[in-house]
């Protein structure tokens, strides 16, 4: 070969990461069309998670404070309250977490009335609905199309809250935390189609009837029926006879069918992995977690401590910075989790905490009572010290 040649050849040289995703494209060929386009919609896991995530966050009361005092009858704490004729505020909350969850954006517009200064109204927006025009690297306006009817609406970016996500591909919208699990949740579906098929119409028998003895077509069916009749479907715990030389052999799922079983339990943990979610939270008992109460109070702790707490913490800043500093406004908004039983201590544990605290002298009698809304003591204001206690007198050269 003419060394010519191999310098012409070198042109058509390929990386190794083309040559690697050629080979990544055709062990796991993607289809055209793709077979999950509404997550939500198709994958049972994808519903559940953001069930519970957009559920246990409407719970956390969204309160409207000014110098640390909750407002409860002022027209900025009823909007929030009842955001307009047709939402709630555990709706608002709701609808925002969950258009959060699922496409990492969420959109609150203040209706068609509004003028300027503070709304009167807040509504929920289809982010999939919105899109954004950019002049100079601002957006200078969005472009609603109405569900139903298709009218495109004109919003100005005042007209707007815009929860998002962090994207690297756009700074201007949030990402779906599914846009790293497509291959999971499209592995599933398949998984999910296959298994309904071969239960529908796989044609994949229970067992096997063997014998040594050469039977005709006529005989070997009539063999199958009368098996059939006596043990199959709704006979159970019957003694079966088999004739001379017949032996049944029952058939299980191949090798490869409960893989597919194996995957699926793998993708279920990385979607829970992904939204924050623990397996006792879900409903999902692992066979080698504890089944104590302790663990399963653990871990509902720490899904508020480690993924809603953060989230709702999310949702403060972005309204402290397009809404409460927009309209220059002293109050400020926070959720109020006190009522949260998973954050609180147990009855015993807080008792064991008071009755330490009282004995160290950090605490009276009264201001455990006072903190627990119950009738103080005449005597509760003062601190007695315990009879093991003894007080200690600096000496001299200490002094």
């Amino acid at each position: 070969m003419k060394v010519s040649s191999l310098f012409k050849r070198s042109k058509n040289l390929r990386s190794m990461n083309e040559i690697n995703n050629e080979d990544v494209a055709e062990d796991f060929a993607v289809r055209d069309k793709k077979t999950c386009t509404d997550p939500y919609l198709q994958h049972a896991w994808v519903s559940v998670c953001i069930d519970i995530l957009t559920r246990n966050v409407a719970r956390a009361e969204f309160e409207i404070r000014r110098n640390g005092t909750a407002e409860t009858d002022t027209p900025l704490s009823k909007l929030f309250l009842f955001p307009n004729k047709l939402l709630s505020r555990f709706d608002l909350w709701k609808q925002t977490c969950a258009w959060w969850s699922l496409d990492g954006e969420a959109f609150w517009w203040f209706g068609e009335n509004y003028v300027c200064g503070v709304p009167e109204e807040i509504y929920v927006l289809n982010p999939r609905y919105m899109q954004h025009v950019v002049n100079e690297g601002k957006i200078t306006k969005w472009v609603y199309t109405e569900e139903g009817s298709g009218r495109p609406l004109i919003i100005l970016p005042d007209e707007v809250i815009h929860f998002k996500d962090w994207n690297p591909w756009n700074v201007y919208r949030g990402v779906s935390p599914l846009v790293s699990l497509g291959l999971e949740v499209e592995q599933d579906l398949l998984a999910a189609k296959q298994n309904t098929g071969l239960l529908k119409e796989g044609g994949v028998p229970k067992g096997l009837l063997k014998t040594d003895q050469v039977l005709t077509e006529a005989e070997a069916e009539l063999l199958a029926r009368t098996w059939d009749k006596k043990y199959g479907r709704g006979m159970k715990n019957r003694v079966a006879v088999l004739g001379k030389g017949t032996e049944y052999q029952p058939l299980t799922f191949s090798p490869d069918v409960l893989k597919l079983y194996d995957m699926k339990k793998w993708n279920l943990y990385t979607l829970l992995a992904k939204y924050g979610i623990p397996p006792r939270v879900a409903n999902i008992q692992d066979s080698k977690s504890s089944l104590s109460g302790t663990d399963t109070d653990s871990q509902h702790r720490a899904f508020w401590n480690y993924t809603l707490i953060p989230l709702l913490k999310n949702f403060e800043e972005v309204l402290e910075v397009q809404f409460f500093k927009r309209f220059n406004l002293p109050e400020t908004g926070v959720f109020n989790l006190e009522t949260i039983p998973e954050l609180q201590e147990s009855e015993d544990a807080q008792s064991n905490r008071d009755i330490a605290e009282i004995n160290a002298g950090l605490k009276t009698i009264n201001d455990v009572l006072r903190k627990r809304g119950e009738n103080v003591k005449p005597w509760g204001d003062i601190w007695y010290r315990a009879s093991s206690l003894i007080p200690v007198v600096p000496s001299n050269t200490e002094i």
